[in-house]
């Protein structure tokens, strides 16, 4: 039996009750910009005028373009890790791991699709190093991985398999379109059965314990 997995989000800090709703408010019309006009197209002048604030009161709230962008990928993540802990499975619990496994990748390709553009605008504000959304990924598939029994060191091996589902993002934004995200997905089902005993029932013979 594993552990749930606790959930690890970026909420801001408490604040007033209306200071909250400008913040929805704002972080409502932000997603429906960009939703309109895309990454490229979006600007803090629009936001503003859009929400009927003054740009300043923008950036009071978020201190910069990357910064409010930073705010909307949180959103994504918090719905993303509530999925994989209470959702329907495969992605949330009730299905075996490595169906599980299978279904994160998915789900994480089809995000970086979608939302990639937003990801590299928001990379001012993420080039500090790992985040919380970052490690719950990691903690959430080496629970997976000891689940399927999956031989050798489970930490380095998290690391690894998710460097494999970041790597599309780049090549997607350096023009590459020839791998489409169902093929991709395909290729990331695969790696897993090759990485997880058949049936995942334990080390293979000879191979290291999970650790």
């Amino acid at each position: 039996m594993t552990r749930p997995l606790p959930v690890i989000g970026t909420a801001p800090p408490p604040v007033r009750s209306d200071a909250s709703r400008n913040r929805e408010a704002l972080l409502c019309a932000a997603r429906r910009l960009v939703e309109e006009v895309g990454v490229a197209g979006f600007s803090m002048d629009c936001l503003a005028a859009r929400a009927g604030v003054g740009k300043g009161t923008v950036f009071r709230r978020f201190g910069s373009r990357s910064g409010l962008f930073t705010a909307l990928l949180d959103e994504f993540e918090r719905s993303f890790q509530d999925q994989v802990l209470a959702g329907p499975p495969p992605l949330g619990p009730g299905a075996d791991p490595v169906q599980r496994l299978e279904a994160f990748g998915r789900h994480r390709l089809r995000f970086l699709a979608e939302r990639g553009e937003l990801l590299r605008a928001a990379e001012a504000d993420l080039r500090g190093g790992a985040g919380p959304p970052a490690d719950f990924a990691r903690m959430h598939v080496r629970v997976l991985l000891r689940a399927a029994a999956a031989p050798g060191d489970l930490d380095v091996l998290s690391f690894y398999l998710l460097s494999c589902l970041e790597a599309p993002l780049s090549a997607h934004l350096a023009g590459v379109r020839s791998l489409g995200v169902g093929r991709l997905g395909d290729g990331w089902a695969d790696l897993v059965r090759r990485v997880v005993p058949p049936g995942g029932r334990g080390p293979h013979p000879g191979g290291p314990a999970p650790r």
